[in-house]
Order: C-alpha cells, then structure tokens, then sequence
C-alpha cells in the first residue's frame, strides 16, 4: 500500500495539475481515528466513480506518511472478475485491502446479499468476534484455534471467508485490529463519464452498510472530477498507460450528521428486524444471527426494499452537495432514477451512451 500511494501521489502532484478541497478536515477524521482500540464507530467514505483509476489516485491527495499506515487506510470494494482473475492479482488487491465483490452482470454470486457487503459491515462495526472464534461458526467463516486478535489476517493461520463456495480470501473483520475500520464504496457501480459530470443512480449496496453497521459509520461523501481525463473510456492504444497534464479536482465534503439524516431510517429498520425476530421465535427458530445475516423478508419485503431505495435516494444526494458547492449546476432529477440508465442496455454493455456519457465495466 506504500507503494501504490507513493507512485500515485507522484503522478498527481509531478505530473498533473492538482486541486484538494477539505482535505484538512478530512485529515482531521483520519488522525482521531490512529488509536484502533478508541475508535467508536467507523468511516464510510461515498464518491462518484469516473476512471478505473480512482482508486487508488484519489488516495495519492494523502500526505505519504498515510501511505504506510495501512491500520488507517480505506478498504474497498474491487471486481471479482478484474481484480480477482488470478492468483497474482488477488494477492496483491487482497494485501491492498480490496475485498473481491461479485458484479450480477457478469456472476451469478452478485448482489447486495454477497459475503463481502458482510464482510463490510462487520468492519465498519464493533466486531462480531471477540477474542475468541464463535463457538458455531457459519459455514463461511474457516476458524483457527489460535486467538484472532494476534494473527496476521494475510498468514497462512488467518480466519477466511468464501464468496462461491470454492474460493478462499482473509477474513478482515474477524481481528479486533480491524474494529470500526474505514469502508470506501463507488455506489454507482461501474465508470459513469458524463460530459456535464452528473452521476449514475447509486445501487443498494450502500444502504446496507449505513442500516445494518453498529454503530453508524461516520460518513464522508467526495467528488472526484478529471481523472476521467487521465483514463478515459474513449482512449485509444496505449489503453494501460494514464494520460498526464491534467486538471484534477477531489473535493472531501463535510462529515454527514448520520442520525439527523438517516435516524428515521435506521429506526425503522431496527424495528423490522425485531418484529422478525418475533415472529420467528414464535415459531420456534433460532434468532442467534450474526451480523450481516438477514431472513428473507429482511432481503426482499417490500418495506425492506422501499428503506434500502430511501437510504441511497439519500446518500447520493450527499455525493451531489459536495459536486453542488464546486460550482456544477444541478443535475436534471431523472439522472438518479435507475429508469433513465435502462437506455444504456444491458448492464455489462459499455462505451458510449446514448445520452453522451462513456460507461466502463469496472
């Protein structure tokens, strides 16, 4: 992670036209967050996503002693079938804190109900796991007898977790050196270039992390503009190297204040898991879940699926204050509504749009 920090703020600030908003601020979150076993809630950091390079560029806005601190760095949210493909590369994304996530487009282990959207909420919470491995593990999770607060999770005696059934990755969030971790996710999906720099609707993958986390995550909403220049989907060869000389602009917007504008929505969600838990002690079933572990009617109800909508309807709207107040105009209100993108057609098809916007498959 040092390295890639390294090379990425040298090609920012040595080859590019720099421009950091609230970094300060944001550097300030990140410093009351060194003491691992102080903290008291986690980060969720929210950004639009305009190149395949986002990450790791827009961390390379750090000042590099961050770089080597990798207990105070982000995790995030990589392509199973672009960053996991192989064995070299779930290596080195698995020891960059990349957790391998399913996209439905091109696997059928996709979808917001995935182990690594678990995997997520478990480290922006209070673990889980104690110091010692649940006596009944869930058939995911393989358990070593050894305590997880003193194993290395990247050992060969690390706690694991798998997303197909035949795979095997690190379970981060088993190790208390992982308690309230900082999360970062690009809700929309996959690269959204759009020549006025509206965004994509947002997926439900987010809302998860916001109703289900314990508690709620510090949130930190940022817009990142020109780096869609650097690596635009339009590129001809050579496709792999990054364009210099460029205008880049990272804006961290303000912490969100989580309980005044997602308190409701968490009421209301605490609320539908108790009942469940009601109905399903009535019946006489174990309600001794883990967290991250749903019932159906917590998947699919309606009321459930009408809250996840709600909570990213709101978590965009962060993402657009901060994009507001670097001077943009208002986008046009259908851009959020996943009925607009429905033109894009399927969704692994990439390249232009009708609309003028390049969509990549990352």
């Amino acid at each position: 992670m040092g390295l890639t920090g390294t090379l990425s703020r040298g090609f920012l600030y040595g080859l590019n036209y720099m421009e950091v908003i609230g970094l300060d601020r944001f550097l300030e979150t990140l410093d009351k967050r060194k003491d691992v076993g102080g903290r008291e809630r986690g980060l969720l950091t929210v950004s639009n996503h305009v190149s395949v390079l986002d990450d790791p560029l827009i961390w390379g806005s750090l000042p590099l002693s961050y770089a080597f601190s990798p207990k105070d760095l982000r995790w995030s949210l990589g392509s199973y079938d672009i960053c996991f493909k192989n064995k070299f590369l779930s290596a080195f994304f698995s020891v960059g804190q990349v957790l391998p996530t399913h996209r439905s487009a091109y696997s059928s282990h996709g979808g917001l109900f995935q182990p690594t959207i678990t995997q997520a909420i478990r480290l922006l919470s209070s673990h889980p796991f104690s110091s010692t491995p649940h006596p009944t593990p869930a058939p995911h999770i393989s358990m070593s007898p050894r305590s997880p607060d003193i194993i290395d999770p990247f050992s060969s005696n690390a706690l694991t977790y798998t997303t197909t059934g035949s795979d095997v990755f690190p379970a981060p969030s088993a190790y208390l050196s992982r308690k309230h971790s900082w999360v970062h996710i690009f809700p929309e999906g996959r690269v959204h270039q759009h020549p006025k720099k509206s965004l994509r609707y947002f997926k439900w993958g987010v809302s998860r992390l916001i109703l289900e986390s314990e508690p709620l995550p510090d949130i930190v909403p940022i817009f990142i503009d020109g780096n869609q220049e650097v690596m635009h989907e339009s590129r001809q060869w050579p496709r792999f190297i990054p364009r210099a000389g460029k205008n880049i602009r990272i804006a961290f917007g303000e912490k969100v204040d989580g309980e005044k504008i997602f308190g409701d929505l968490r009421a209301r969600w605490k609320r539908m898991v108790m009942l469940q838990k009601e109905v399903l002690i009535k019946k006489g079933q174990s309600v001794d879940w883990e967290m991250g572990e749903l019932t159906e009617g917590l998947k699919y109800g309606e009321e459930a699926v009408a809250l996840r909508m709600e909570v990213t309807d709101r978590v965009r709207q962060e993402v657009l204050k901060v994009r507001r107040s670097l001077g943009y105009p208002d986008e046009d209100p259908k851009q959020g509504l996943v009925e607009t993108w429905i033109e894009e057609g399927p969704s692994a098809e990439k390249g232009k749009m009708l609309d003028g916007s390049w969509v990549g498959n990352t």
